[in-house]
């Protein structure tokens, strides 16, 4: 199926509907890897090993940049002033938007769609590891989980993300659906 930027602009306008503040089809040349990012995870989160969107369950960044060499574009989309008062039902809210989205651009034909989210999932309490997901049809992994630079994929796409320096401060989400 030959990209075509008309066709695909409406999955801009579906996320903005859902509630993206930003959304943009990017080429993926401009979504940053590195496997720093990773280790982050490793050493600054504790979703690390406890759920199945989170690393080691999750693609590594090599794996990341293998699948990205075999799409040509991907919608990047962000939801932002989220307070952390209200951010774990608001992640599970993104994470379900994140899915919608895939669904969507799945059924009009791209078949290979597939998308990544924020942070560690939040469906379950707890994530079962001795058993399959509860909600594969909603639960992805997220970008950062894969090895993707978020900061410097939103850079790259003229998207604007700041660090979150203290629990008052209003944080962002961003997620990532690859198209073909």
């Amino acid at each position: 199926m030959k990209t075509n930027q008309k066709r695909l602009a409406k999955y801009v306008r579906l996320a903005r509907a859902l509630g993206a503040r930003r959304a943009k089809i990017v080429p993926v040349q401009k979504i940053a890897v590195g496997e720093w990012v990773r280790v982050k995870c490793q050493y600054g989160c504790s979703g690390w090993g406890k759920r199945y969107s989170c690393p080691p369950y999750s693609p590594s960044p090599e794996v990341t940049r293998k699948m990205l060499a075999e799409y040509k574009v991907g919608l990047l989309i962000q939801r932002d002033n989220i307070r952390f008062e209200s951010e774990p039902k608001l992640r599970v809210g993104f994470k379900k938007m994140v899915a919608r989205l895939e669904r969507a651009i799945f059924l009009d034909g791209y078949y290979k769609a597939f998308g990544m989210a924020s942070g560690p999932c939040r469906f379950c309490r707890t994530c079962d590891l001795t058993k399959p997901c509860r909600f594969p049809d909603e639960a992805r992994p997220a970008m950062e989980a894969c090895g993707i630079d978020v900061y410097q994929t939103c850079r790259k796409n003229g998207f604007r993300l700041e660090v979150v320096r203290t629990y008052k401060d209003p944080c962002a989400y961003v997620g990532l659906i690859l198209i073909e």
